[in-house]
């Protein structure tokens, strides 16, 4: 009976999180994130599409620092979810790892380690996300460069010559400038657009970038050849960052599978084994404590040894 309703509980909470996904993704994000970093009000029609709970969780969290915050690194990971949603998505995985672990393990500390699993699990995706779209919008920025100094250089002005990069290329970086070109448009002026752009996306070279033509702005000089040498120097810190990845790959692959190994051979004998893994408790509950805390320790201190190693900056 107990494995039926195991069975049951984790369709159920498959069924949840597939059924919110896809009720999310066909709503389009590139004005409702230009009103959001331009601080305008929602659109009437976007109020009308939003039930009530998610439009009275809007009103709520939209205007603290932490809503901004994550409207922020959701933008930055391209999620198509509003905060409020966010939340309601933090909620669900919460609470059904939180009952998918006790119904597996009935006792209050798999109900914590199931919830904390949901939220890292969540964390780890948006993390994922960011770092997958920063490196596909880094490796358009050459195409990107070259674009724009061909445009200069047949007469357009540096608005067209961005709306050309909106155009021409393909997603991430066509539609991080498209929302630059909007926001010029509607009166927003080209240094607060810029540095909108680059607290999208955090990137050095794409901060070269915006530099010169900020600094270009105020004193003038030719902004196709500025943009032909940092094209130069952005070429070759991609090939070396390349080859860096490529030739540490290997170490940061050993640091992450010898880290998680004893995390989750403790959960496996937790839910599977419960007996098994108390015996660290029986000289004493502080004995296993401190036993379980220095593991942690060490795994946590021989992660980011082995992190810092292969973390080469160029």
């Amino acid at each position: 009976m107990s494995f039926l309703i195991l069975v049951a509980g984790s369709l159920l909470l498959i069924l949840l999180i597939v059924g919110l996904v896809f009720s999310l993704r066909a709503e389009s994000q590139v004005e409702e994130r230009l009103a959001r970093y331009l601080e305008e009000e929602k659109r009437a029609e976007e109020g009308a599409r939003s039930s009530p709970v998610t439009e009275w969780l809007n009103k709520r969290v939209e205007k603290t620092s932490r809503g901004s915050q994550i409207a922020r690194e959701l933008a930055r990971a391209d999620i198509k979810l509003k905060v409020s949603e966010y939340f309601a998505l933090v909620v669900i995985l919460t609470v059904g790892l939180g009952l998918l672990g006790y119904l597996m393990n009935p006792n209050p500390i798999s109900v914590v380690i199931g919830a904390v699993g949901g939220y890292i699990l969540l964390q780890v995706y948006i993390k994922t996300r960011q770092a997958q779209r920063l490196r596909r919008f880094e490796s358009q920025l050459l195409d990107m460069l070259n674009l724009m100094v061909s445009g200069l250089r047949a007469g357009y002005s540096v608005v067209q010559a961005m709306e050309a990069v909106s155009k021409e290329l393909s997603p991430p970086i066509s539609e991080e400038f498209r929302r630059v070109v909007q926001e010029i448009q509607i009166g927003v002026p080209p240094e607060k657009a810029l540095d909108n752009l680059l607290r999208r996306v955090p990137s050095v070279d794409l901060d070269f970038i915006v530099t010169a033509m900020n600094v270009q702005r105020e004193v003038g000089g030719n902004l196709a050849e500025i943009l032909d040498t940092i094209s130069e120097t952005i070429r070759e810190r991609i090939r070396i960052k390349g080859e860096i990845r490529v030739k540490t790959s290997q170490a940061r692959l050993s640091a992450t599978i010898v880290s998680l190994l004893p995390v989750l051979l403790a959960l496996y004998l937790w839910f599977v084994n419960r007996n098994y893994f108390m015996t660290f408790f029986s000289n004493g509950i502080l004995c296993g404590v401190l036993a379980l805390g220095s593991a942690a320790l060490l795994v946590v201190i021989g992660y980011a040894v082995l992190m810092r190693i292969a973390n080469i900056e160029v």
